[in-house]
């Protein structure tokens, strides 16, 4: 999902590799693909491709995912209302956050 990028840097994500037990919930429930299994744990291989959806957090069941778009506006509305904006050329509001 390399195309398809909030704003790079500012994803609020954290992944505790000690605490994870390699089920890999957090991969299937990505939308956009940022985790992948390494050596039987989670790995984020695409920080910067975060939506800060919750998706991972919400199915992790040793919460060894934090995700916390409250910090910083994150979710998913304003992206994909910046996408409907560059498809439809129409300007598309943001999230109301």
């Amino acid at each position: 999902m390399k195309d398809f990028r909030y704003i790079d840097g500012a994803a609020i994500l954290r992944l505790d590799r000690e605490a994870c037990i390699g089920c890999g919930n957090c991969v299937t429930v990505c939308p956009h693909r940022i985790f992948r299994l390494e050596d039987n744990k989670a790995a984020v291989i695409d920080p910067d491709g975060c939506m800060e959806c919750g998706a991972c957090a919400t199915n992790c069941p040793v919460a060894a995912i934090y995700v916390n778009p409250d910090d910083g506006c994150g979710c998913a509305a304003l992206i994909i209302n910046r996408w409907l904006s560059r498809i439809t050329g129409k300007t598309v509001s943001g999230c109301n956050c």
